[in-house]
């Protein structure tokens, strides 16, 4: 037996032996004995010519049944289509199908066309050399009564399937060849067609393959049909809504076609490129390019016009000259070096900070004289909420300069400062080039907002990408990556803040001027809550004046017991919460005026942060020391206690910085090396175990200003005697028992008056700068200037002091 046919094998049938024949029924004229061919995914039904492509698997089993079973096949659908074909995994029910034509395709596998003539069940299915081979039975003849339901059940099949053919064209030909050739008479036939058609799955398909009764077989074939003709209305609707949105936008598109061929023709309209170009020569009118400049610009635009618009690199040059044209080269607004009016502005804005604004007017008078304030840069650096941003707004309002702020916190990416590559996709220049084309000047005030918190990654480091904007010599020639054309960025006044300088590079550092913003005092506080806060918070909450009124006693206890930082942030906060539950009341009672007096605050705000006597205890072995933090001046208490041991020992606690821990260690060490010199035993830390502890335990601290803080409060638990009541002091202690010099000298004392501490212990070295002081900052305060430890004894436990400052006097 040969795996191999012909081109073409033709079955014909002779007419003459045909004619003479006898009927006989088809089912008696197929074998018993038939080879199986699966297929998948849908069964075939009788009655129907198909089309089959047999895998190369098959060959044998067609040539088996082209030489031994009158070119009959037994075809059955597979169960699990994604299983291998086995007689385990076909269905029990299939159809016997003549070999009408065998085509030889490309390979070892042919394509057949077959004609199914008969159902058949599977009685016996076993492997064969040739693939599969079963034993089948075809359904017995019967007598099919043609009654009124079944002539009912075929027209209403009629019927769903000219339903059909008006909703699905693809089919439209094959039904009605179908129907033009079919009567009411072999129903059976009608329902297999009609089932053929559907879009069901095979498992549904396979069901109506095995129901023998006719009646049963055209009822599951009419449900099939009603569904399909469902799926078929929304597959029409789908189209419909498609087809409508497709128009639609042709259409659109098609009149804004025809409306630019209008333009065009009238003159009214250029095309995209020309119009592009004209702009940019027209913005180049206007501005006074520098030599490299303008010869990139006409560079630029001699290639721009040769590019096609659907060029890739075409977008690229457009932003780009874009860009170019689109900075104010040349362009400067005009400075107003009034120092009158600036003093106006400041005083307006700002109540306190008179030493801030005169070197603010000094900045400005420079200016005047000089005919220019280009090469300056300052940096305000204070705790938050003291108004460091709005101080650089009123600048920009003295000067009459555009104001541009943008932060620096948390940037990492060097390209943030000097732009990308244009060969980047969505590449922008940096943020100083897009802030002059906001502004539209060449000489704006920006402001570089938190330049302490500035990062560095693997995309580079922006503090270093800053030292040329920030350089005087350099910046009049600042190169940005993307326009790679130098611009002159020497006009432009820029301000930093930040908290502190300590997280400022140094070569950033000395580039430019430091301006320090101490915080405020709690006199200084209530005016800015009358002039500034309270007004403010009236307006934004909808209130009218005089319905909301704050009592000057509520607001100085709001200050001292809720609101004791730097700034004035929290306290506008607190005024705001004030505010909105003032309001509540209000849309109660709408006639209702509301006044804050000292003993509502509470109400209002729940149970104080902060006590009078919170900040400074008077207990022996308990001292408060002043501090300085990014946040402003602080104050903290230093406590000291022993405990009986059969060893000495020291420890210290409170989450202690490496340098707060040295000066604890030397204070330890002063005092113990001291003893018989203050009037304490000489054995006192022999036998017994030395703790200080500084709270709040969970906030870190470090510092060398500590040292003769810790020393006086060992001092104090030996003595067992407390220092002066409201006593606050600051110093470095060495071992030697000299005070050394401190910083944030106006910081502290900034917290000790906030705090109620009118005692003062400062190191010598530190006079002059008390001296600079504001006078009404040390009005009131009573100030040591100590050299050495004993001067610190003597007046801070109640002996007469060396050298006494009474600031009062």
């Amino acid at each position: 037996m040969t795996e191999h046919f012909s081109e073409e094998m033709v079955v014909e049938k002779n007419a003459s032996e045909e004619a003479e024949a006898p009927l006989v029924l088809a089912s008696e004229l197929l074998p018993n004995r038939l080879p199986i061919i699966p297929i998948r995914p849908r069964p075939l039904f009788p009655g129907l010519p198909v089309p089959l492509e047999v895998g190369s698997d098959h060959v044998q089993s067609i040539q088996h049944a082209l030489d031994y079973t009158s070119k009959t096949i037994g075809i059955v659908l597979v169960r699990n289509l994604d299983a291998a074909e086995s007689p385990e995994n076909l269905y029990g029910v299939g159809v016997a199908a003549k070999i009408l034509r065998v085509f030889q395709g490309e390979g070892d596998a042919p394509s057949i066309l077959v004609n199914c003539v008969e159902r058949f069940t599977i009685e016996e299915i076993s492997k064969a050399d040739f693939g599969m081979r079963a034993n089948v039975k075809y359904p017995a003849p019967a007598e099919l009564d043609i009654n009124e339901e079944l002539k009912a059940y075929a027209m209403a099949v009629i019927t769903t399937l000219k339903d059909l053919v008006k909703l699905n064209p693809l089919q439209s030909e094959a039904i009605k060849m179908f129907l033009s050739r079919s009567t009411f008479d072999d129903p059976g036939r009608l329902a297999d067609f009609a089932a053929n058609l559907t879009t069901a799955s095979g498992a549904e398909l396979q069901e109506v393959l095995e129901t023998f009764d006719v009646r049963t077989r055209i009822d599951r074939v009419l449900v099939l049909l009603k569904r399909e003709v469902e799926i078929s209305k929304l597959h029409v609707e789908i189209n419909k809504q498609i087809q409508g949105k497709i128009s639609g936008q042709q259409r659109e598109f098609f009149l804004k076609e025809q409306l630019k061929a209008i333009k065009r023709e009238l003159g009214l309209e250029k095309e995209g490129k020309t119009a592009e170009i004209e702009k940019f020569q027209e913005r180049l009118k206007e501005l006074t390019l520098n030599a490299e400049a303008k010869r990139a610009v006409e560079d630029e635009m001699d290639k721009f016009q040769l590019l096609e618009p659907h060029s890739p690199e075409y977008t690229v040059s457009r932003n780009y000259l874009d860009w170019l044209t689109a900075l104010p080269w040349g362009k400067y607004s005009k400075d107003s070096y009034d120092v009158k009016r600036a003093r106006q502005v400041l005083d307006r804005d700002h109540y306190g900070l008179e030493d801030v604004k005169d070197r603010i007017l000094e900045f400005i008078a420079v200016g005047k004289l000089k005919g220019d304030i280009s090469g300056s840069i300052l940096c305000l650096v204070g705790p938050p909420g003291v108004g460091k941003t709005s101080v650089g707004k009123s600048i920009a309002d003295a000067l009459g300069r555009h104001f541009y702020r943008f932060s620096l916190g948390g940037m990492k990416d060097e390209a943030e400062i000097k732009g990308h590559r244009r060969t980047y996709i969505g590449a922008l220049p940096g943020k100083f080039l897009q802030a002059m084309k906001t502004v539209g000047t060449s000489n704006p005030l920006i402001m570089l907002d938190e330049i302490d918190k500035v990062g560095a990654s693997f995309q580079g480091d922006p503090a270093s990408a800053l030292l040329e904007v920030l350089d005087p010599e350099q910046n009049n020639s600042f190169r940005d990556h993307y326009l790679d054309v130098p611009f002159d960025l020497s006009h432009v006044l820029f301000i930093a803040t930040g908290n502190q300088i300590d997280t400022i590079p140094r070569p950033l550092l000395d580039r430019m001027e430091i301006i320090r913003l101490s915080g405020y005092i709690s006199e200084e506080k209530q005016e800015i809550a009358r002039r500034y806060l309270i007004p403010k918070t009236i307006e934004t909450h909808g209130l009218k004046d005089g319905q909301v009124v704050i009592r000057r006693d509520a607001l100085n206890l709001l200050i001292e017991n809720y609101a004791r930082e730097a700034g004035v942030r929290n306290l506008e906060n607190l005024i705001k919460k004030i505010s909105r539950k003032a309001v509540m009341e209000i849309v109660r009672e709408p006639e209702k005026k509301i006044v804050i007096r000292k003993n509502d605050v509470e109400s209002y705000l729940g149970k104080p942060v902060f006590t009078p006597d919170e900040m400074f205890g008077n207990v022996p072995g308990v001292v408060t020391g002043l501090a300085w933090t990014s946040m402003g001046g602080a104050t903290l208490q230093i406590e000291a206690t022993a405990v009986q041991s059969r060893s000495k020992g020291f420890r210290q606690t409170g989450q202690l910085g490496a340098v707060m821990v040295e000066s604890a260690e030397i204070a330890y060490s002063y005092i113990m090396a001291h003893l018989e010199q203050y009037g304490a035993k000489q054995d006192f830390f022999d036998e017994r175990f030395v703790h200080i502890h500084v709270p709040a335990g969970a906030t870190p601290k470090d510092g060398p200003s500590a040292g003769i803080t810790m020393a006086a409060a060992l001092l104090s638990m030996i003595l067992e005697k407390p220092v002066r009541k409201r006593l606050a002091m600051t110093g470095e202690l060495t071992l030697t028992g000299q005070i050394l010099p401190i910083g944030g000298v106006k910081e502290k004392v900034i917290a000790a008056r906030r705090v109620g501490c009118r005692l003062l212990i400062f190191p010598e070295a530190n006079r002059k700068d008390y001296d600079e002081l504001p006078d009404y900052l040390k009005k009131g305060l009573t100030v040591l200037f100590a050299g050495r430890f004993e001067d610190v004894y003597q007046y801070a436990f109640g002996g007469p002091a060396k050298r006494q400052h009474d600031s009062a006097r």
